[in-house]
């Protein structure tokens, strides 16, 4: 199983937000940050975080990808 987080850079975009602005708002590492970024697992609390400083939940934020899908590229 796979996550994506295009969703929320997608809503970072139209919020005219940074990653570091969303750090420092949200009090989240930069480590939690660069992990987002590779599409890697984060904790829980990281997210939750995240949602409270944006007023989303987290399925606006996070997608779980089927094991065959990775980065927008099915393999075959």
């Amino acid at each position: 199983m796979a996550v994506s987080y295009d969703k929320l850079w997608k809503l970072l975009i139209d919020r005219k937000m940074n990653k570091t602005q969303l750090c420092e708002k949200a009090r989240i590492s930069t480590n939690a940050m660069a992990r987002l970024g590779r599409n890697e697992d984060v904790r829980v609390q990281v997210l939750a975080r995240i949602c409270l400083e944006l007023g989303c939940s987290m399925d606006e934020i996070v997608e779980i990808l089927p094991d065959n899908k990775r980065k927008g590229i099915y393999e075959q």
